[in-house]
């Protein structure tokens, strides 16, 4: 893969010598593998502590839950979720922290906290503001592919090609990112797996992903525990299968090998240590 090096402040990523991950650490009680795990603070602190333990080059923390149709919260509550365990988490790791949000006043408060990167789901579309404070705290900005709102987004989604459907909405994106001032080399791309796709779609973005490297930029992508694989794993006409258990994990870990295999970058999961392993591997392959 293309390497590239993102710095900025104190912080330093070098992408492509081996592929890079990122831990999740949701604050919500309802995300849709680990809401209500770690809702309260010493929780959430102690998960992050956990992640970078296991070797996360990178931790995100998001207090709204993005999963299909899950209900939007303020950017009070939101703020009230996140700014407590960045405040922690900055006081004692080193690795970068991210702020999952779509919104500027969170992402502001956020970086005030410690965050130093912004892992924005709407590419900058739903918050004017947010670009804004990109640009001017000059931190790195993930914009990722999502066909509509998190309500509405898996409802009959459908493209023309979605490879090329997507490497033109990350385009706009881009270019959005910077006409507002986020400079071109501390901006990472994400199609957005699982975010308005269907299962074939899922499958095809991880198997075209050297497709995004045209985008001159960074490629993150988030397998984890998602649907495609639940569904992939479940009995046929079956119930679906709880994001947590053994196998789902194993379903994701051949995913990320498949997405490190064609060229992401960093790879954001649930599961720190298990990943590690599995792209201490693929990294070696793939070095060879």
């Amino acid at each position: 893969m293309k390497p590239y090096t993102i710095a900025w402040g104190s912080q330093r990523l070098d992408l492509g010598q081996r592929t890079c991950v990122m831990g999740i650490v949701n604050i919500t009680p309802d995300s849709f593998s680990d809401g209500g795990k770690f809702f309260k603070v010493d929780a959430a602190v102690a998960q992050g502590l956990k992640l970078a333990e296991d070797g996360a080059d990178i931790l995100d923390i998001g207090g709204e839950s993005t999963r299909p149709f899950a209900k939007a919260v303020s950017a009070e509550q939101e703020t009230h979720r996140v700014v407590p365990v960045i405040e922690a988490l900055a006081r004692r790791v080193s690795v970068p922290i991210s702020i999952d949000t779509t919104k500027g006043a969170v992402a502001r408060r956020a970086l005030d906290a410690g965050a130093s990167i912004i892992n924005d789901v709407s590419a900058l579309r739903l918050d004017p503001h947010l670009a804004k404070v990109a640009a001017r705290a000059e931190v790195p900005v993930i914009v990722m592919h999502m066909l509509g709102t998190p309500k509405t987004m898996q409802v009959a989604p459908e493209y023309d090609d979605v490879v090329e459907d997507i490497k033109s909405f990350l385009v706009d994106a881009m270019n959005r990112a910077e006409t507002n001032g986020i400079r071109p080399d501390r901006i990472i791309v994400d199609p957005g797996i699982g975010f308005g796709k269907t299962l074939e779609h899922n499958l095809l973005l991880i198997q075209k992903l050297r497709a995004f490297e045209a985008l001159q930029a960074p490629i993150l992508i988030g397998p984890s525990r998602k649907a495609f694989i639940r569904n992939l794993l479940k009995d046929p006409g079956g119930d679906d299968i709880q994001p947590d258990l053994p196998v789902v994990e194993t379903g994701t870990q051949a995913a990320v090998s498949a997405a490190a295999l064609n060229g992401a970058h960093i790879i954001r999961v649930h599961d720190v240590a298990r990943s590690v392993a599995t792209l201490r591997i693929i990294d070696a392959i793939n070095s060879v």
